[in-house]
């Protein structure tokens, strides 16, 4: 065998038990005769100890060992002398007297050492990702990602749910991003699409009678990336028939309590908290707020209204809306250039028109620019209603509602970032439900789903599916659908299916979709819905968000094994890249070639 313990299993009990090893060589120290070596695996790290005086020959060929080289130790495990006893490692009270030595593999010069405390560009990290996945954080992180998939399947499992793949090759449907296509060889011209999610099929198999369903799905979305977003990605995707959507919070609820126990040992008080969407834009301007700390977002449009400040005024006026934050205790930490710091910031990232600002200064007046243009009264009434208190600092927009969501929002977050409000060990859940389940697309002159068009609305605003009366009907109705937000980040989101084809027709026909295209695009589900479709619904988990949350982490590549950039590259292998020809004649394609750079037509 080439090892019988591992390099993190060794204990002082263990004093005495001759052992074989075998790992990575960490790092190599020469005191006088007597040799080190730190030997690695994915379980730990055990000093092995080398005596010149033993074994000449063997000391020498310590020496020429170099980190991330492959061996193998035979020895006797023994107890540190006092004094050495390394209490920040679980092996620190043992050593390996070492007798044999193997070298397995010899290792080239490796651009960056696993082992040391310095973290390479993430350029460099994704390149050598086999060197990366050595770094014992992310043995870590992908050592927590399998405990959570391992307490999710053994949960549904108990509750009689039936883990079932669904294709990785199927039809292309409009989803809201764009599909990865695949080619076809054999019917030339056509393509599959890789999936967005499993969802029509997991919609199919509740029509089959499979009532209880769940699957570690990997999706596919070719869409922009940030630190939170990836090409490919996994949900734990989870459907159930004769299920409301109390059915699917419950379940998923305890799950997360479950979560929370076994993986971080913290008990989650249930009912996990709930919250409208309509609140949720009123108070925080986003539909997945952070609520680890207050800094909620008021609203003033009714004294701006009387106000003598032609900005505010005209805005309400016109039906938009005038709102504050109020940073508690803020005012002395912000100056003037940092004031224009964050009005250029907001002008930039959210195309606002800028922020207006105010304080509190020691005797509770309120000041700043804008302070002039309002009554005494009027200003009372501000601070009353922002709860300002001296050295107060509130921030105010003032545009559509969308706008100030928006940039209140993105203001709310930085400063509490800024003013280290974020308890970094707290895990917020909530619950958001009742989604517009419409929205109007000015450049189309269209409704368009919100979520995807199989979300059933709430029952009693299934009136507003008739456009005939009320051309703006559509904008009533509020999805059956409900997204689980952790620390200001969707981990979630599910929906109520419509099981009844009338109801599916409905909403295809209130989007503008022709019957023919329905038929072609989703023959098969209107077809299946004919033939007893039950209630249903379900919901997908973002498997890889919930790793990055549940580690403390703050960059989603860090939780997946290999990940792309960015720019949707594998810097690793090299994809995308380009393809023989003789493959793309196969498939009956031709390429057209990008112009160089600088080229003109």
């Amino acid at each position: 065998m080439y090892r019988t313990k591992t390099c993190g299993e060794l204990r002082k009990e263990h004093n005495g038990q001759a052992v074989t090893l075998a790992g990575w060589v960490d790092s190599v120290r020469d005191h006088s005769g007597v040799l080190f070596i730190n030997l690695r695996d994915r379980f730990g790290l055990t000093q092995i100890v080398f005596l010149q005086q033993n074994n000449n020959s063997l000391a020498e060929t310590v020496r020429t060992l170099h980190p991330e080289d492959v061996i193998q130790v035979i020895g006797t495990v023994g107890l540190r002398p006092e004094g050495i006893v390394n209490k920040k490692i679980p092996t620190g009270e043992i050593e390996v007297a070492a007798a044999q030595l193997s070298v397995l593999n010899r290792t080239a010069a490796v651009p960056f050492l696993p082992g040391a405390p310095e973290i390479p560009a993430e350029e460099t990290r994704l390149k050598y990702r086999y060197l990366d996945l050595r770094r014992p954080v992310m043995q870590k992180t992908l050592m927590l990602r399998h405990r959570i998939t391992k307490v999710m399947r053994d949960y549904f499992d108990e509750l009689g749910f039936v883990e079932i793949e669904t294709p990785m090759l199927g039809k292309s449907t409009p989803e809201g991003a764009r599909d990865y296509l695949v080619p076809s060889r054999v019917a030339q011209g056509q393509f599959y699409a890789l999936p967005q999610s499993p969802q029509l099929y997991k919609q199919i198999l509740m029509i089959a009678g499979y009532d209880r369903y769940f699957q570690i799905a990997r999706c596919f979305r070719d869409e922009d990336l940030r630190a939170d977003r990836q090409p490919e990605f996994t949900q734990m995707d989870v459907e159930m028939a004769f299920a409301d959507m109390e059915d699917i919070i419950g379940v998923i609820s305890t799950l997360i309590a479950r979560l929370m126990k076994n993986i971080l040992g913290r008990e989650l008080t249930l009912p996990i908290p709930k919250m409208s969407y309509d609140d949720a834009m009123e108070r925080f301007g986003h539909d997945a707020p952070d609520l680890r700390f207050a800094m909620e977002l008021i609203d003033l449009t009714d004294i701006a209204a009387k106000a003598d400040f032609r900005v505010f005024r005209s805005v309400a006026d016109s039906g938009g809306r005038v709102r504050a934050i109020n940073a508690k205790g803020a005012a002395e930490k912000y100056s003037r250039k940092d004031i224009d710091g964050l009005n250029a910031w907001v002008i930039d990232q959210f195309g606002a028109k800028g922020v207006a600002w105010l304080k509190v200064d020691n005797e509770g007046k309120l000041a700043g620019p804008i302070a002039k243009n309002f009554t005494e009264e009027q200003l009372q009434k501000i601070a009353a209603r922002l709860n300002a208190q001296a050295n107060d600092f509130m921030l105010f927009s003032a545009d559509t509602f969308a706008v100030t969501c928006k940039v209140l929002n993105g203001l709310r977050r930085r400063l509490a970032a800024e003013l280290n409000l974020i308890n970094a060990k707290e895990m917020n859940f909530c619950w958001i439900m009742h989604f517009p389940m419409f929205g109007r697309d000015e450049e189309e002159g269209r409704w368009v789903a919100m979520h995807h068009p199989f979300t059933a609305p709430l029952e009693s605003d299934l009136p507003y599916l008739d456009t005939k009366t009320d051309a703006d009907a559509p904008a009533k109705i509020r999805a059956q659908a409900y997204d689980l937000v952790l620390n200001g980040f969707e981990v979630g989101g599910g929906t109520i299916r419509i099981h009844d084809s009338k109801v599916q027709s409905q909403v295809f026909d209130l989007l503008g979709l022709p019957q023919q295209t329905a038929a072609e695009q989703f023959g098969f589900l209107l077809d299946a819905l004919q033939f007893g479709a039950p209630p249903h619904g379900g919901i997908a988990l973002g498997l890889d968000r919930l790793v990055m949350l549940f580690g403390g982490l703050d960059n989603i590549r860090d939780c997946i094994a290999f990940p792309k950039t960015t720019k949707a590259a594998d810097l690793m292998t090299g994809a995308p890249s380009t393809v023989a020809d003789k493959q793309l004649t196969e498939l009956a394609i031709s390429v057209k070639k990008p112009a160089p750079v600088g080229f003109l037509e």
